[in-house]
């Protein structure tokens, strides 16, 4: 079994599990036809970043990491204040134009808002080309890009 798939089924242990012990995932993937040792249990539990919780049963059991709650929207109007050059529209489409290296990651984080009237967005090096689903979505996202930077 591939590492990426055996730490999906790890994954899928600890949720249905108790596991306090290396020994018990060893036991545990086992039981699901996967042989290893209690060392590549260790560079698994290292590798996916696990953690020990204390367990209600008492003592502690392994827990996948608590997710670290970006604020995404702040961290995209930081990154538009830091790098904005300027923005236009057309029909459905805005285009943004940014400092070099500001582009992927700026798209990125619109596509991580999941903003309801973004179709689409493609950033490049230097520009961000943000597709909308209405050509009156596309003005009222050219102006919250216009709030976002002050202008």
């Amino acid at each position: 079994m591939r590492k990426k798939d055996r730490q999906r089924l790890i994954k899928q242990l600890l949720v249905s599990n108790d596991i306090q012990r290396q020994e018990d995932f060893v036991a545990l993937l086992g039981e699901q036809g996967v042989k290893v040792t209690q060392a590549t249990v260790s560079r698994d539990i290292k590798d996916m970043q696990l953690v020990k919780v204390p367990s209600i049963t008492g003592g502690y059991r392994y827990s996948l990491p608590t997710q670290k709650n970006v604020d995404t929207e702040k961290k995209l109007i930081q990154t538009i204040r830091d790098s904005f050059v300027s923005v236009d529209s057309q029909d459905k489409f805005v285009f943004m134009k940014v400092l070099p290296g500001s582009g992927p990651v700026i798209s990125t984080l619109l596509y991580q808002m999941n903003y309801s009237e973004i179709f689409a967005t493609i950033g490049d090096d230097s520009t961000v080309f943000i597709v909308c689903k209405t050509n009156r979505d596309a003005v009222d996202f050219r102006e919250r890009i216009n709030g976002m930077v002050g202008s």
